[in-house]
């Protein structure tokens, strides 16, 4: 067993798990775009629970725009997304809090770390959030993905790869019923990636919990119990 493997034997936990569904989703910037009659833009589109399921998709058909409806931040869309049968259109400010905290964790393509904070910095503030994991458990993640001696470095000091190895660590940090993952792995080589990979599948494993690995259309060698496209 892994060291994380062995973290996250101390960190069982359960959770109530909810399906998210898009229902004749279309993003208004993508409407005048052609897309096929498979892409999850303008149909019904279930995503159950704790499934795994790639995202594919060439570039400028939505991925990033997908990642940011979902979690709320983007709501320039005609349609209907909803958790559990609710729009989240309708959902308070106070309801996103609990949600992003508890029950969606977000890679994103553009990292989103603080670039004058440390490596630690960046990750004791996650982590404060939910309080899971101790500094030394954050530690220990760091070295499955080899980038333990990065603790005191700025993040913005640091290569594109080791940014993004961060930024999946930083994403295991909180409770999550989906992780949606947009392009996690585009700066990782085959070996990282799939260390990164391996440490996604077990935090996954271990919540019970989903995801959704947004790419173009590398599957990163993983069997995946859907795909769907844009």
């Amino acid at each position: 067993m892994s060291n994380f493997g062995m973290i996250l034997e101390n960190h069982k936990t359960k959770y109530t798990k909810m399906d998210i569904i898009l229902n004749n989703v279309m993003p208004i910037p993508l409407a005048s775009i052609q897309h096929g009659d498979d892409s999850i833009w303008g149909n019904f589109i279930e995503l159950k629970a704790s499934k795994h399921i790639l995202l594919n998709a060439s570039s400028g058909k939505g991925k990033s725009t997908f990642t940011m409806a979902v979690i709320g931040l983007r709501k320039d869309y005609d349609g209907i997304i909803s958790f559990d049968g609710k729009n989240i259109k309708n959902y308070s400010s106070m309801d996103w809090t609990r949600i992003r905290q508890n029950k969606i964790s977000v890679i994103y393509q553009d990292l989103q770390l603080f670039p004058n904070l440390s490596v630690a910095e960046n990750l004791i503030l996650k982590n404060s959030l939910t309080d899971v994991f101790s500094e030394n458990e954050m530690l220990q993640m760091l070295e499955e993905l080899e980038i333990d001696n990065k603790w005191q470095q700025k993040c913005g000091l640091l290569s594109m790869g080791q940014q993004q190895r961060v930024a999946i660590v930083r994403a295991m940090l909180q409770p999550f019923e989906w992780l949606i993952m947009d392009e996690p792995f585009s700066h990782l080589d085959i070996e990282n990636a799939k260390k990164s990979m391996d440490m996604i599948d077990a935090r996954c494993k271990d919540l019970n919990a989903g995801f959704v690995l947004t790419t173009l259309g590398d599957s990163h060698g993983y069997k995946y119990d859907q795909e769907l496209k844009l």
